[in-house]
């Protein structure tokens, strides 16, 4: 529960013909994650099924872009799990290059469609501007013998003053249609010297000419009509396609299901990969396998195998362990606090898991801050109903809902209301004093739990000297409980005492000797970095340890938002609108203190938390297995 399993390196011996039983066997355990290394390279040089994988590679596109027109399972279901040869594979993937064929024919058909239809609607959006024309458009495109024609589009308040310009060029202009602030217009006059004059006077007037296509040949009115037409033709066409293209898919169906499920069976082997090698009829496969299922492993393969094999088993060494997979086992009450942790990281093999002790502490924050019997039991009910979307994260919402609830009742708060029951321990504005007091020991309390944790991961990786002298070791730790004992009897007694002071001023020369040794620069350089260092290590205990106080500050936060909400209420004479400022104060409290509680919580945890003991780069076991949908 607090680390990963125990890992083992396996090198597993077969014969070269058993390799595709032995990857579907490990496949069918999930207990096996391949280790892609050349440790063996030299003794074995071949990569063998390289044949076999350009065939699933190509089979798993075609199928891809079939899926794409014919819809599958999500889950496939596998009626028998049998070795696939590699001449079952390929006429599979031939079968899939028949079908994929019969598909795109029907997206090409699809892609052309489209595009006419995009152009209809380019031609519709064109013939907006001469819809008020009734005139064949003919008339008005290419060049004609005589006639210089323009047709655009100008500002409104241009068309006075324009038609005085153009009249001097020998030139006529007929508005026919206005939009906005704009005119529509024609210009026409004879070809001729005055060609060059009328273009400046039209580029003055702001002239912005409009392109006639040339599939618009007649007049608007019918134009559109015959655009209407095709579109219909087009709509009846897509319609019979996407008949003909159902009409495939459920013909087809059922037989690509049975070539996904061979592609599913097919691909352990193609995942093995380099870590299968070979020589002659004698292969080797190495990868890593929890300790705890190597008997199981070696019993279902005893019982798959036709020929012999033999299976070495170690320990990871010290070099290796930064490469071992972490396999954490699947608990559903801890998935959504696994998730979360997941976004910081993967524990390294050997360190501490810290999921229990994010979802523990977390839920514990999340109750304090956030405090109240009402509030509580509304998030466990919006987490249970919306449990379909929020799937796994269901138990999430339900916990920190609990955890608001129980301090809503230590609180004596519902809803904001303070008056309706006694608090069992004390509501948080009467003495906030204390609330930032017992903030501050907890923020001590996960301090040491921290540290204490990364002392044992040092200690875990044989990196002992860190261990002892590290910012986070004993030393620091000597330091940290020291320089609070000091403080605690500076306040009661008014002096700080001599034990506390003597292992202080210990420690601390003792961290800064370590930093001295440690550090590889000149005498000046090392004698600064070290002494900044130092230093820092002290700040980061301060800071963190009065990070803690929002726990505390949320609390009385949480109160005071209430306490706004009812003031705004007693503002309001009419009883209906008193209960809809209640409704709409405590969904506000909800939503925004709500959402700012878990922020602050997650920062809790990654940044004074995390940051301490866990490295967070680790290798995530991700098995070979039967990927169905249903087993992830």
């Amino acid at each position: 529960m607090f680390s990963p399993l125990p890992m083992k390196h396996v090198l597993l011996q077969v014969m070269t013909e058993d390799l595709p039983q032995v990857s579907l066997t490990l496949a069918e355990l999930a207990v096996f994650s391949p280790d892609y290394r050349p440790i063996h390279d030299e003794q074995f040089p071949t990569i063998p099924g390289q044949r076999f994988r350009e065939i699933y590679n190509q089979a798993c596109s075609r199928l891809e872009k079939i899926s794409k027109h014919v819809s599958l399972s999500s889950q496939i279901r596998l009626k028998t799990i049998h070795v696939i040869s590699e001449r079952e594979l390929e006429k599979t993937n031939n079968w899939l290059g028949k079908v994929w064929a019969r598909c795109s024919a029907f997206e090409e058909t699809f892609h052309r469609l489209t595009d006419e239809e995009h152009m209809i609607q380019q031609l519709e959006e064109a013939l907006d501007n001469f819809s008020e024309l009734n005139l064949d458009l003919s008339l008005l495109q290419g060049e004609k013998l005589f006639l210089d024609i323009h047709v655009g589009i100008i500002p409104r308040a241009n068309v006075t003053q324009l038609k005085e310009a153009v009249g001097l060029a020998d030139y006529l202009i007929f508005p026919y249609m206005e939009h906005g602030e704009n005119a529509h217009v024609i210009v026409v006059g004879p070809k001729g010297e005055r060609q060059e004059e009328l273009g400046s006077v039209l580029d003055t007037a702001g002239f912005n000419p409009l392109p006639i296509p040339p599939e618009l040949h007649a007049e608007p009115e019918k134009v559109q009509s015959e655009l209407q037409a095709r579109r219909g033709r087009l709509a009846k066409e897509r319609q019979k396609e996407s008949e003909g293209m159902a009409s495939c898919a459920n013909e087809l169906r059922g037989e690509l299901e049975l070539a996904r499920g061979v592609l599913v069976m097919a691909e352990p082997f193609v995942r093995v990969d380099t870590a299968a090698r070979s020589a002659g009829q004698l292969s080797i496969v190495s990868g890593w396998i929890p300790a705890r299922d190597l008997r199981r492993t070696k019993k279902a393969l005893g019982k798959r195998l036709k020929n012999p094999f033999h299976i070495d088993s170690r320990s990871p060494t010290a070099e290796e362990r930064p490469l071992v997979p972490s396999y954490m086992p699947k608990n559903r009450l801890m998935a959504p606090f696994a998730t979360l942790v997941k976004q910081y990281g993967v524990p390294r093999y050997g360190e501490v898991d810290p999921t229990l002790i994010f979802a523990l502490s977390f839920i514990a924050m999340f109750g304090m801050m956030f405090g109240d019997v009402g509030h509580g039991l509304t998030i466990m009910a919006v987490g249970w109903l919306a449990r379909r979307r929020l799937k796994s994260f269901t138990c999430f919402a339900v916990c920190i809902g609990i955890s608001a609830t129980v301090f809503g009742v230590l609180y004596g708060s519902i809803f904001g209301y303070e008056e309706l029951f006694h608090a069992v321990w004390i509501p948080p504005l009467s003495n906030p004093l204390y609330m930032l007091s017992v903030a501050l020991m907890w923020g001590i309390g996960f301090l040491l739990l921290i540290t204490l944790i990364s002392i044992y991961n040092r200690m875990v990786l044989s990196e002992f000297h860190q261990a002892i002298f590290d910012s986070n070791g004993m030393v620091s730790i000597a330091l940290y409980l020291s320089a609070l004992g000091g403080l605690y009897n500076l306040y009661h007694n008014g002096e700080f005492g001599l034990p506390a002071a003597t292992v202080s001023i210990g420690a601390l020369l003792t961290l800064f000797g370590y930093k001295l040794v440690e550090i590889k620069a000149p005498p000046g350089e090392r004698l600064l970095v070290a002494l900044i260092e130092t230093f820092e290590t002290i700040t980061g205990y301060v800071s963190n340890t009065l990070s803690f106080l929002r726990v505390a500050a949320f609390s009385l936060n949480h109160v005071a938002l209430a306490i706004a909400v009812f003031t705004l209420v007693e503002m309001i004479t009419s009883a209906h609108g008193r209960v809809l400022m209640v409704v709409f104060g405590n969904i506000f409290i909800l939503i925004l203190e709500g959402a700012i509680v878990t922020i602050q919580a997650l920062r809790l945890e990654y940044y004074e938390g995390f940051s301490r003991f866990y490295s967070g780069d680790g290798q995530e076991f991700k098995p070979l297995k039967l990927e169905t949908g249903d087993n992830a």
